[in-house]
């Protein structure tokens, strides 16, 4: 673990998170530094590690590499969008959910499409190994097109913008605001209610416990609906007791 001497003869173990750098708002933005986030996961991962009297150190790598960091002991935990998906539980222990997101379909602007039904023959973009491709999947004779990369989100922005694809899935957080872009409309949401939770190294009881415990507090005592509702006023609060 690392160490980072502070004031005086006090330190500060720090929680080293794994994560992408992409603007993905409100969830988080690209890093000014490559040290320093912001945004809801960011905001609500100082919190959390304030509690359990730690402090954030972001390990920004690619978006297959997360979990792997994690298993290997380079990273503490992946705290950055991971739907709890039997893939990713196979692989990592989960916290409790910090947040529950759906899915939403993404299409040019004055794409007429509004259903799953009416996108056959469509280029479907989606994250690798992801919760989002599982409901391209189910868009029947669609091309799924699978992308990966430092810069996932922001890849496939530019694919549909190009017309290298004809629609992308993605968390409806993030892509629900992009239907304010003149450029795309939303064509459908599906509610599948996915949980997401911080991964850590199977094994680590402590630290899951930690987080557990973090988690509970920010709960009770509604900072986590306030750190919600000022990153996304657009979606209600999901984690009602």
């Amino acid at each position: 673990m690392g160490i980072q001497p502070v004031l005086g003869n006090r330190s500060v173990m720090k929680l080293r998170l794994a994560c992408i750098d992409t603007d993905a708002a409100p969830l988080f933005d690209r890093s000014v530094d490559g040290i320093h986030r912001t945004g809801y996961e960011p905001e609500v991962a100082d919190l959390v590690a304030a509690e359990i009297g730690r402090e954030v150190e972001w390990v920004i790598t690619g978006w297959d590499n997360m979990i792997p960091m994690v298993r290997a002991g380079d990273a503490d935990a992946v705290w950055c969008g991971q739907g709890m998906i039997p893939e990713r539980i196979a692989l990592v222990d989960f916290t409790q959910p910090y947040a529950i997101f759906n899915e939403t379909v993404l299409v040019r602007a004055g794409d007429p499409a509004r259903d799953a039904q009416s996108m056959q023959g469509y280029k479907v973009g989606a994250i690798a190994n992801s919760a989002n491709i599982k409901v391209a999947r189910t868009i029947d004779g669609a091309e799924i097109v699978e992308f990966s990369s430092d810069d996932v989100f922001g890849d496939m922005i530019r694919a549909l913008r190009s017309g290298e694809i004809d629609a992308f899935v993605d968390d409806d957080v993030v892509t629900i605001p992009l239907g304010d872009d003149p450029d795309f409309d939303v064509a459908f949401t599906a509610e599948t209610r996915n949980p997401w939770g911080i991964g850590v190294k199977p094994g680590n009881v402590d630290l899951l416990a930690d987080l557990n415990r973090a988690l509970d507090t920010l709960r009770a005592d509604g900072r986590l609906r306030a750190v919600w509702e000022k990153w996304m006023p657009h979606l209600p609060f999901p984690l009602e007791d």
